[in-house]
């Protein structure tokens, strides 16, 4: 006669999950072993030709028909951002390639890759900025009659 008593097994033992997903780790090239710090605004690099995607691996003959299909090409996994090192002491604009959620490489960015960023031309100064304001925030790199720093 079957028992009347449902058939109840203790469940495995399952690892508890982390319910918080992992931050992207973003590593100083000068001292590998610190964490850069940043949350500024992406600069996402723009390819126009098919040499620029040759360069990443792609064979000639794809370069081109993705450059015929889309003649402006946005990396979505390529950006230039602004970075702190707290063993540097200050921020450095880096360039960030992104392999998947948390790996990244990071390396310092070249003025080059500027030329490839739209919408922002770096020999042109901020047209927002006051021409008193970018003469005085240069003031302390400059030196007094004498060769003196203004500030001791």
């Amino acid at each position: 006669m079957p028992s009347s008593v449902p058939d109840v097994r203790p469940e495995p033992e399952s690892p508890p999950r982390n319910r918080r997903p992992r931050k992207r780790e973003l590593f100083c090239p000068a001292h590998p072993d610190q964490r850069l710090m940043g949350q500024g605004k992406k600069f996402f690099l723009h390819l126009l030709s098919p040499e620029d995607l040759k360069q990443r691996g792609m064979t000639d003959k794809k370069a081109r028909l993705v450059i015929q299909a889309y003649p402006v090409l946005v990396l979505s996994n390529e950006w230039l951002e602004e970075l702190f090192c707290a063993d540097c002491g200050g921020s450095r604009w880096c360039h960030v390639i992104r392999h998947d959620r948390v790996l990244h490489t990071v390396r310092w960015a070249p003025r080059e890759l500027w030329e490839q960023v739209a919408h922002v031309d770096p020999v042109v100064a901020n047209p927002s900025v006051s021409e008193f304001s970018r003469r005085e925030a240069g003031r302390q790199r400059r030196t007094r009659g004498d060769g003196k720093a203004w500030f001791d």
